[in-house]
């Protein structure tokens, strides 16, 4: 019998696992998925369930969504992936993660499945949430899609609700080299008579949801359609925004303690998600869609969207990683008051690098670096090619030391930003920082 520290090293090392290896983890189809879940006894079909599907947002939305839910007196479970500092972040049940004896206890019930099917480190993961939430009866589940939608192992459930963010360039070598063929795969999510909610109206993508939902017959809202933001301002580490329903005219006031000003495209998305469970019975009041708003952190765990880890110089941690995420990662800039920008930058290498940095503006100091995993792109590597674009700055070989160096350099008006990818704002540890 494996401790749990041996469990974490078993499913990082032996399983194929995407954040790592890239591609060569993804498996294009449900087989294995719907072995594992055999196996349990089917706990996919034990639970209700919201999906959460799309390029960027889905995260914060599917947060959002489960604070609001737990605030309305529902038990909550929560999917979610990557994690950024403790693997059980990935599977939550009223904002605490599952415990490290069922980890243990899970894996060491399913090594023979393992040995004969070899999954995936994510379908694992997939089947050990079903399996916890079943245990733990939940009242609904909120499920986010690891990559696409189609064939992602998250796709085995019958939900009361779909729910796509929005469509833009990522993992194209997957998912299609046109945003179309994206839409597609994100598409897959939507099931027969099921409602759907896409947060973005895109004209580019519009039709390709619209003749998904008709073939499924498939109930199709987009929220932007429906409702805007008109209003918003930043008051301390809050953001707070004026809602406006397109149709009555009707505003509603929100405090969020996400302060990303992207924020304010998923909380269109998650009012209109809200709406749609409400007309499909649950009794989610406009009391709790405040509380939740106000606690997403406190009562989920989210971390790692323009997460302010300290003031004076003000450091921020952000998980924006692909093109359309560095473009609202820009915008926030300019929006946030500061004298010199120190942008602390690590990438992986399966991205169109030049197209993400291009969007950043050339006259900051930048410190170039990786994250401790194969995908990582080579610090060195990554400064060549931002030079390429008229971008320059300095290469460290870790996170610490880039953003050490940042510190050191920086004044208390300054901003120092920390992005570019996932696992690289997972290794930020604000402890090991001297200010």
């Amino acid at each position: 019998m494996m401790d749990y520290s041996q469990t974490i090293d078993f499913l990082f090392n032996r399983l194929p696992m995407f954040s790592r290896i890239g591609a060569q983890a993804y498996k294009n189809d449900l087989t294995n998925i719907r072995i594992l879940c055999g196996l349990l006894d089917n706990p996919e079909k034990k639970i209700k369930s919201v999906h959460i599907a799309g390029t960027n947002g889905k995260g914060s939305t599917s947060h959002m969504l489960a604070a609001i839910l737990q605030r309305s007196g529902y038990k909550t479970g929560l999917y979610t992936s990557p994690h950024l500092y403790d693997f059980r972040e990935r599977i939550r049940v009223n904002g605490q993660m599952v415990p490290e004896s069922f980890v243990t206890t899970f894996t060491g019930r399913l090594i023979p499945a393992i040995e004969s099917i070899q999954p995936s480190f994510f379908e694992i993961t997939v089947a050990m949430a079903f399996d916890w939430f079943v245990e733990q009866e939940v009242d609904i589940a909120v499920i986010e899609v690891g990559l696409g939608g189609r064939l992602d192992s998250t796709n085995i459930i019958l939900p009361e609700l779909s729910v796509i963010t929005n469509i833009s360039y990522d993992h194209m070598d997957l998912l299609g080299n046109s945003l179309q063929k994206i839409a597609f795969e994100k598409a897959g999510i939507i099931k027969p008579a099921i409602p759907v909610v896409i947060g973005e109206e895109q004209a580019e993508v519009k039709d390709v949801f619209m003749q998904v939902a008709s073939q499924n017959q498939a109930p199709i809202s987009f929220a932007s359609a429906k409702r805007s933001v008109n209003d918003w301002k930043f008051n301390g580490h809050l953001l707070e925004l004026e809602l406006t329903n397109k149709h009555s005219n009707e505003k509603e006031k929100y405090s969020l303690d996400l302060p990303g000003i992207y924020q304010t495209k998923n909380i269109v998305t998650v009012s209109e998600t809200v709406s749609v469970l409400n007309q499909r019975g649950f009794n989610i009041p406009e009391s709790s869609v405040h509380a939740g708003l106000q606690n997403v952190k406190k009562l989920t765990g989210l971390h790692g969207r323009w997460d302010i880890l300290h003031d004076d110089p003000l450091l921020v941690l952000d998980v924006g990683h692909n093109e359309e995420g560095m473009k609202e990662i820009a915008k926030q800039i300019e929006l946030t008051s500061h004298e010199e920008l120190h942008m602390v930058i690590g990438m992986v290498k399966d991205k169109v690098i030049e197209n993400i940095l291009r969007h950043l503006p050339s006259g900051a100091n930048y410190y170039f670096t990786k994250a401790h995993i194969p995908r990582a792109l080579h610090e060195t590597e990554l400064a060549a090619r931002a030079e390429r674009i008229g971008i320059k700055g300095k290469t460290f070989t870790d996170v610490r030391q880039a953003l050490q160096a940042a510190v050191d350099r920086s004044h208390d008006k300054d901003l120092i930003l920390v992005c570019g990818s996932v696992f690289l704002a997972g290794e930020v540890n604000i402890k090991e920082i001297v200010f």
